[in-house]
């Protein structure tokens, strides 16, 4: 089918090469601060008087960058497969049984959703110093993985209602028994929301500030949001390094954001269904 080129979608990519250009401003001034050598008068938009990576190179060693990307990224590595493992597991019986109980339990998670992580903050700081996990990233896993457990049955849930049921009762015939069936059969089928699952959560653990700063405080452990936070001071701040490290912080995230990008907007398109 052909379709001509008429002056409103000449006008549609006008609006929206504008649109893709101010979103673009932000990462460009991010990315040229960067590379500034800290007594630069030039502004953000213009390019630096003189190029330089000093910026990088004392970001990582003087904020420890190199420990806290480790950290995080066990943070956020092992949250989310115990968040994709327990939610699936979690979000199957809610989806596929159509008892009370069912529909009471996946109400009972939504409420999760809908109460502010900061009421219970001093419960969980008290319970975290007698379990003696302040100061351990295991600790930050527990929490992490009962904050964004609500959110991801919800998406898992979403997806399985919208499944069809052939596939559980062609292997139910093949004689698969309901664990069997879930990991062969069901489990593959949810490959889009998985990664959506994936991508939502990695991007909420590791750019959190809060939590790490409550219950990572005055141990060796932190994670990159704290560690950035060292080089703001009340009387000198380092923001040439800031901008170095935002970069070097950003890059894990666009890469795994890129790897998955397909199977997230399959997610998006069709994990809130039903």
């Amino acid at each position: 089918m052909y379709l001509r080129y008429t002056w409103r979608t000449g006008i549609l990519e006008a609006v929206m090469i504008v649109v893709a250009a101010l979103f673009f401003v932000p990462a460009y001034v991010l990315i040229n601060l960067s590379f500034r050598e800290p007594n630069d008068q030039a502004g953000p938009l213009e390019l630096p008087t003189t190029f330089t990576l000093q910026n990088y190179a004392d970001a990582w060693v003087q904020g420890n960058l190199g420990n806290a990307l480790i950290n995080s990224t066990v943070v956020a590595v092992v949250s989310v497969t115990a968040l994709v493992v327990f939610a699936s597991l979690a979000s199957y019986p809610l989806a596929r049984v159509g008892r009370g109980w069912s529909t009471a339990a996946y109400f009972g998670f939504l409420i999760g959703l809908l109460l502010p992580m900061q009421l219970a903050l001093i419960p969980l700081y008290t319970t975290m110093r007698d379990l003696d996990l302040l100061g351990s990233v295991w600790g930050l896993v527990i929490y992490y993985i009962g904050l964004q457990m609500p959110f991801s049955i919800f998406l898992y849930t979403g997806f399985l209602r919208a499944l069809p049921h052939e596939y559980e009762e062609a292997a139910a015939i093949d004689g698969a028994g309901a664990f069997g069936t879930f990991w062969r059969v069901v489990f593959p089928l949810l490959r889009p929301i998985t990664g959506t699952v994936i991508i939502l959560n990695v991007i909420a653990v590791w750019n959190d500030f809060l939590t790490p700063l409550l219950y990572l405080s005055g141990s060796g452990q932190q994670t990159v949001p704290v560690t950035l936070y060292s080089f703001v001071g009340q009387y000198v701040s380092q923001w040439n390094l800031v901008f170095a490290g935002l970069v070097i912080s950003i890059a894990p995230i666009l890469i795994v954001y890129f790897l998955l990008q397909r199977t997230v907007i399959k997610g998006f398109a069709s994990g809130l269904k039903g």
